[in-house]
């Protein structure tokens, strides 16, 4: 097939069914495969459905600069879409953010700001109020703001949801997708429910993340909030376009287990897939309990394992973080290392 630019290969993804690191698990599971997009996620689907809204709406006009917050997916699509429709595009980071990513956006030409992660959402120094001061600053700009953005739930209602829908003949009963924005969960989630309300739609949280708790309860708890290191899963604020109605209920993704899933289905699968992906395979173990072999569930794979070289792909980060070893074992092996070279 020949399309006239790379914006057009996007969507249309396959389903893989997961054969060997399911096998105890009575139900048939399938992984939608976003890296198969040019920009290797998701994100390339919400991020030119909220472009091109922009467009629409005139909120963005030629020669105008795309900023938006981003853990580096949605600035990787965006910065690919400001290089084909000729805009500026500024990224406020996270600075946990994968080398791999930062790279990735660098070479792109966007302008990247790299913020702390470990402050509240209104802090100053946050990447939610860096984009915001930067769109004041910025004469003819359009603060993307994917998290509040309805347009983002509204890309997958409209592209993602009928996919899944018709790869599985209207077979699907699960839905498991990690909850960071909201917009692949609900979106895809609320198009499955009109389908067949019967359909479970099952949001994947990341432990130091407040949405599960306030799902439950209404409460937003601070308590919830502190460090991890999960990327794209998890928030420390209720975005807009995550859709409580239409969620059933939320696992609990954590660190260390989503690293090692993301490795186990790359050496077991052929699936080389990302951090996120290994927290969305780990929301299918949690619910394996209420599986059965009449089921069939589709997990979400959000992006592509290269965007990790540096972090779980990597055994030295591994180390680092306490997953390969415990914290004390890791010190005395690094002071060993340090003997061994001085000799």
């Amino acid at each position: 097939m020949r399309y006239n630019n790379i914006l057009e290969t996007i969507g249309n993804t396959p389903i893989v069914k997961i054969n060997k690191v399911l096998k105890d698990i009575p139900a048939t599971v399938y992984a939608k495969i976003e890296s198969f997009n040019p920009g290797h996620s998701a994100k390339d689907r919400i991020a030119l459905f909220m472009v091109e809204q922009a467009e629409r709406d005139g909120l963005l006009r030629t020669g105008g600069t795309i900023i938006e917050t981003t853990s580096g997916n949605t600035g990787f699509s965006l910065a690919m879409i400001a290089v084909i429709k000729g805009y500026r595009c500024i990224l406020c980071v996270p600075d946990k953010i994968s080398n791999e990513k930062l790279d990735a956006l660098k070479a792109l030409k966007a302008d990247v700001r790299v913020c702390p992660s470990n402050v509240k959402a209104d802090d100053p120094l946050s990447y939610y109020s860096q984009a915001k001061r930067l769109h004041a600053e910025t004469p003819n700009s359009f603060y993307v703001n994917q998290y509040f953005n309805t347009a983002n739930a509204l890309a997958h209602y409209a592209t993602t949801g009928p996919e899944i829908w018709k790869q599985t003949e209207g077979k699907i009963t699960h839905y498991v997708a990690p909850c960071g924005t909201g917009g692949s969960l609900c979106g895809t989630g609320k198009y499955l429910k009109e389908q067949n309300p019967n359909i479970k739609i099952i949001g994947v949280d990341a432990y130091g993340s407040v949405l599960k708790k306030y799902h439950e309860t209404g409460e937003f708890d601070e308590k919830e909030i502190y460090p991890y290191k999960l990327e794209a899963v998890g928030k420390n604020i209720i975005p807009d376009n995550v859709d409580f109605s239409v969620i059933d209920y939320f696992v609990k993704a954590d660190d260390k287990t989503s690293a090692f899933r993301a490795r186990q289905l790359a050496k077991r699968e052929g699936l080389f897939v990302g951090y996120s992906s290994g927290a969305s395979m780990q929301g299918v173990f949690k619910i394996k309990e209420k599986l059965t072999a009449d089921d069939y569930v589709v997990a979400l794979f959000p992006d592509h394992g290269t965007k990790y070289l540096g972090k779980i792909f990597n055994n030295e980060w591994l180390e680092e973080m306490g997953f390969l070893y415990s914290k004390n074992e890791y010190k005395y092996m690094r002071r060993w290392r340090k003997f061994i070279r001085s000799m």
